[in-house]
């Protein structure tokens, strides 16, 4: 295009350029604009009569105080013009000299001038256009031969057209679909989301395309697609927590909104506006389960610390285990042994002879020592809550079950448990305890869901599982599951050796409480050793602790059941010689016990085992009595060894 001169106005001289009069005398208001000044270079009598502005006025007018409010739309259009070389719009509304805003249609081009770039601007009254085109609606339609579909498809192509720049530059996927729900243009952001172009989404149906079924595979059908229902019920719907299928077949959650379009009052599609949210929404999930988790070992570590509180106030046995006999160094040896394997752990005995302190030694020697020992005092859990103390519950699992709680299982996973008295569990629960130790795997009471554990278990009892057995109180399968080390703990009668030392650790810890050195006397110690202590270890702490409360003077005062009642004192509150009862030594003692020993199995003519055997005769259990000859050094007879035992 040729340069267009400036319009010249000069009253004397006319203009002479036709291209100047044609701008002159058009009945189309036309405007000559510098863009990058932002001025109103010259106006023709047209856009004057529209615009209702004096010529010289609208020359000093800048376009954007012309168009108050809208310099967005003003820029999008500029560049639009710019950039293509001709552009038209509907969405600039000047504003008329008596502040009155103005529906026109711009239509744009550039005109080089003098080494600038203006653009020249046609506009047209849409209000006046309406009006004829309504008072000649109808001769209109039949004269130019469009249909309602050439029409619907017209409307979409404005709406593309004018604000192309706007679908171009914006970063959420856009897309409209008429009235049949067929596409009938797709922005690139949408390709970019979608992996489809739009040469193969437009004029085909979207819905079967990129929305035909949930996230969880359920078929969507398009009666239920709120982008279908814009358009049939004319409102905006927005939706959040849906998939669009991408072309690859894979999901893209995404946010979106369903806008109608209408044309002459009448429904004719809709225009979508899409987000991709998976990555929110991943973020989401993952932050979701790191608070659910982080909830989890908050409740665990709570009740973690409940339980180890609760078994700082009930512990009453020391750390070690005290002594130097033989038994002991054996149990030491097991401990050693065993320890670093998962092996279950059976440990038997009577009653205060310290099961609890091998079960703690052989935790803290192995692996899974940085996790708690949990203990279950099976004897002290009521028939009805056995299942509910091993494997927790929800709420509302039974009356009273106001929240969840986590089992002892649970709370011991990576761990040790030990349940202490097993021979108490009832029998109907036994299968279950089977379950978890060969699978690894329960449910909380009242929970479908299955949860795995690791944990390793070590039981203790004082009762004779192999009857308990056959007499159909305890499972076999059970048994023999938790039976793979056995751990038999000596009583203290047996070890008589470890007595001082046992009864001088538990004075030292009590002298310290109550801040006062006391110490054995070596009568002290032949009286404590010539004790049988029928509660073992247990009652030797507690004579201990009874003895260092009631001492005076740093003299101790040791009473012992022995059935006189007596009272044995030591150092100056010893009684004279004369007074003095006949009083063994140690070595009297053990020659005494030899003799009574030797005395039955002479009377028993060597038999040990079975009715009618030295055992029976000195009420003691067989294999005490056997380790005793072994400790005496007496040598057993050939009768002596019962022929369905090994020897001891």
């Amino acid at each position: 295009m040729a340069p267009m001169p400036m319009p010249v106005h000069d009253d004397m001289t006319p203009p002479i350029d036709p291209r100047v009069a044609a701008f002159e005398s058009s009945v189309e208001a036309t405007l000559l604009v510098d863009p990058f000044s932002d001025q109103i270079v010259d106006a023709n009598p047209a856009a004057c009569a529209l615009l209702g502005y004096d010529r010289a006025l609208l020359r000093q007018t800048r376009p954007s105080k012309l168009h108050a409010g809208e310099l967005p739309a003003l820029t999008v259009f500029t560049q639009a013009v710019l950039h293509k070389g001709a552009y038209w719009t509907t969405a600039l509304t000047p504003r008329h000299a008596t502040g009155q805003d103005l529906q026109l249609e711009y239509a744009g081009c550039v005109l080089p001038h003098d080494g600038r770039t203006l653009l020249l601007l046609a506009l047209t009254d849409l209000d006046a256009r309406r009006r004829r085109n309504v008072d000649a609606a109808a001769e209109d339609h039949m004269r130019s031969g469009i249909s309602t579909w050439q029409r619907v498809e017209r409307v979409f192509q404005d709406i593309e057209r004018e604000n192309q720049l706007i679908l171009r530059a914006a970063g959420e996927g856009i897309y409209g679909v008429n009235a049949e729900g067929k596409t009938t243009f797709v922005n690139p952001a949408a390709e970019r989301m979608l992996g489809w172009t739009a040469e193969e989404l437009v004029g085909k149906e979207i819905h079967p395309i990129v929305h035909h079924t949930h996230h969880d595979g359920r078929h969507y059908p398009d009666h239920d697609c709120p982008i279908y229902a814009a358009f049939r019920d004319g409102a905006v719907h927005q939706v959040d927590g849906e998939v669009f299928w991408r072309k690859d077949g894979s999901p893209a959650w995404v946010e979106y909104t369903s806008t109608p379009i209408r044309d002459r009052g009448v429904v004719v599609g809709a225009v979508v506006v899409f987000r991709d949210v998976s990555q929110r929404r991943e973020a989401d999930e993952k932050l979701h389960a790191a608070l659910a988790e982080v909830d989890r070992l908050r409740e665990r570590l709570e009740l973690e610390n409940a339980y180890l509180q609760e078994e700082i106030r009930i512990e009453t046995n020391p750390r070690g285990i005290i002594g130097g006999s033989e038994a002991i160094q054996k149990t030491l040896r097991q401990v050693k042994l065993v320890a670093p394997t998962t092996a279950a752990v059976m440990i038997t005995g009577e009653s205060g002879t310290g099961k609890e302190l091998i079960a703690r030694a052989i935790h803290e020697d192995s692996i899974r020592s940085d996790r708690p020992l949990i203990r279950v005092n099976c004897a002290a859990i009521p028939r009805e809550l056995f299942e509910s103390e091993f494997f927790g519950h929800v709420r509302g699992a039974f009356t009273g079950a106001m929240r969840d709680r986590i089992g002892r299982f649970e709370l011991a996973d990576g761990g040790t448990l030990f349940l202490d008295e097993v021979g108490e569990i009832p029998i109907e629960l036994q299968g279950k305890l089977l379950r978890v130790l060969q699978e690894g795997h329960f449910e909380r009471v009242g929970e479908a869901r299955t949860r795995a554990v690791d944990v390793r278990v070590i039981a203790a009892t004082n009762r004779d599982l192999k009857q308990e057995v056959q007499r159909g109180r305890f499972r076999e399968d059970l048994y023999f599951r938790l039976n793979v080390f056995p751990i038999e703990t000596v009583p203290l009668r047996e070890r008589r050796e470890d007595i001082p030392l046992l009864a001088q650790h538990f004075l030292t810890r009590e002298g310290k409480a109550l801040k006062s050195n006391l110490r054995l006397s070596e009568g002290d110690a032949r009286r404590l050793t010539r004790y049988d202590w029928p509660g073992n270890v247990r009652e030797l702490q507690n004579v201990i602790e009874r003895a260092a409360i009631l001492s005076q003077n740093g003299r101790l005062r040791i009473d012992l059941p022995d059935g006189s009642g007596a009272q044995v004192l030591s150092g100056a509150a010893r009684p004279k010689a004369d007074a003095r009862p006949a009083v063994m030594t140690s070595s009297e003692m053990r020659d005494h016990e030899r003799a009574n020993i030797l005395a039955a199995l002479e009377a028993c003519s060597g038999k040990v085992f079975g009715p009618g055997g030295a055992a029976e005769l000195l009420d003691v259990k067989p294999t005490t009595l056997a380790s005793r000859i072994k400790a005496l050094g007496i040598a057993p007879r050939p009768r002596a060894t019962h022929p369905s035992r090994r020897p001891l």
